[in-house]
Parts: structure tokens; C-alpha cells; sequence
């Protein structure tokens, strides 16, 4: 399975805290942090809830190339299955 690399890049002061804690779940605790995770369907689910808030492989995740970049990972992590 393929992996992504997921970077805190705004902050979440002033949005709900069920945002903060998914940016919480997906190991991110300041800004510019990056973790690396599999590109499964529930950490694609995760992204996509902050994806105003955070880059994928170095791209803004709600830019049109890092939705086409999630698209991507879920068309090989479906191929993979």
C-alpha cells in the first residue's frame, strides 16, 4: 500500500473541535509537522475532513492538485486490494 506524507500547514484556531481533534488523530501537534501515514480509506477520510488545513505530499490538500493526488492514492490503495 502506498504511503502519504501529510504537513499541518494552517492553524485551527477558531474551527470546530472535532477538526482539532482529527489533526490530534493523525499525529499532528504543531504547525509545519509532518507525519507519514498508509494511504488508507480512513486516513484519506481524515485528510479530506481538514484538508483546508493541511498538505499532502507537499501539495495544499484542497488545491486541485492535492484533491487529484487523494484521488490517486485511492485509486492504487483500491487496486492494491
Amino acid at each position: 500500500m502506498s504511503t502519504m506524507k501529510v504537513t499541518y500547514r494552517k492553524s485551527a484556531i477558531g474551527y470546530a473541535w472535532d477538526q482539532k481533534a482529527t489533526l490530534a488523530a493523525l499525529g499532528l501537534r504543531k504547525l509545519n509537522h509532518t507525519v507519514e501515514h498508509e494511504a488508507t480509506p480512513s486516513v484519506r477520510g481524515m485528510v479530506h475532513k481538514v484538508r483546508h488545513l493541511v498538505a499532502v505530499n507537499g501539495e495544499p490538500a484542497d488545491s486541485p492538485a492535492g484533491v487529484a493526488l487523494l484521488q490517486v492514492l485511492a485509486a492504487e490503495s483500491e487496486s492494491a486490494a
